[in-house]
């Protein structure tokens, strides 16, 4: 499918929450960890469709600031799958091309994903057709905390008294990253789990019943189909 089979409403910027990785692998008696190897599959798909769609832009949820309350086995394995895709599958993210920024309160990861997120943000920084954004131990609401303090760092307690909701944006960890117009939740789940709360306030939301690993090219299609036909008013 390409931008021209549809209508000129196509998003430029999705959010995207991957729900469902662990309870698609419990349910044909994979263990957990390849739930999440599967979904990290699914990703490359979804980029190429929405590259395909005339989309320009996909802030995934990768990992939430919650999700370290998981088992320490899990989280382990989450941290060793993300320290393989930073550094063993670097090469393979720069062949798509696709300019990758990483958000969130990195601070808490190990080391050597830090050391990858630097470098592959670095290499990458000059493509400028499709960005990534991964959320990456992120929490929305630790996001609009943080953006407040740096806000008082920079322009201290006068500064907040002037602040203007449309420069707000400009101290959160998305800044300069497009707000998205349109957010997939796959899953089932009828929640918005803490993701981009203040970005979000006029997205329109999908939420689908499928697993992550199992979510397809049609569905996708389908959504962004019925995204199209919506009238957006921006709270008009």
């Amino acid at each position: 499918m390409t931008a021209t089979k549809l209508n000129s409403h196509i998003p430029k910027t999705i959010g995207l929450i991957m729900d469902g990785n662990r309870r698609f692998a419990r349910a044909r008696g994979f263990p957990i960890f390849k739930g999440h190897e599967l979904g990290y599959e699914k990703l490359k798909d979804f980029l190429r469709w929405s590259k395909d769609a005339g989309i320009n832009t996909v802030i995934a949820y990768a990992f939430s600031t919650e999700n370290w309350k998981r088992t320490k086995e899990e989280v382990g394995y989450l941290m060793k799958l993300l320290e393989h895709i930073v550094t063993d599958k670097a090469e393979e993210l720069l062949k798509e091309k696709i300019k990758i920024k990483f958000i969130g309160q990195l601070e808490r990861l190990p080391g050597k994903i830090q050391t990858g997120i630097k470098k592959i943000e670095h290499d990458t920084g000059k493509y400028k057709n499709f960005t990534l954004v991964i959320a990456l131990s992120y929490g929305g609401r630790a996001e609009i905390i943080e953006g407040v303090k740096k806000l008082a760092r920079e322009e201290g307690i006068q500064g907040i008294s002037k602040l203007r909701e449309e420069d707000f944006g400009s101290y959160l960890w998305t800044a300069g990253i497009p707000d998205p117009e349109l957010i997939i939740r796959t899953s089932g789940e009828m929640r918005t789990s803490n993701f981009l709360p203040w970005q979000s306030a006029y997205s329109e939301w999908f939420f689908s019943k499928t697993f992550w690993p199992a979510f397809t090219r049609r569905e996708f299609q389908k959504i962004i189909s019925d995204y199209s036909a919506r009238e957006r008013r921006n709270g008009k």
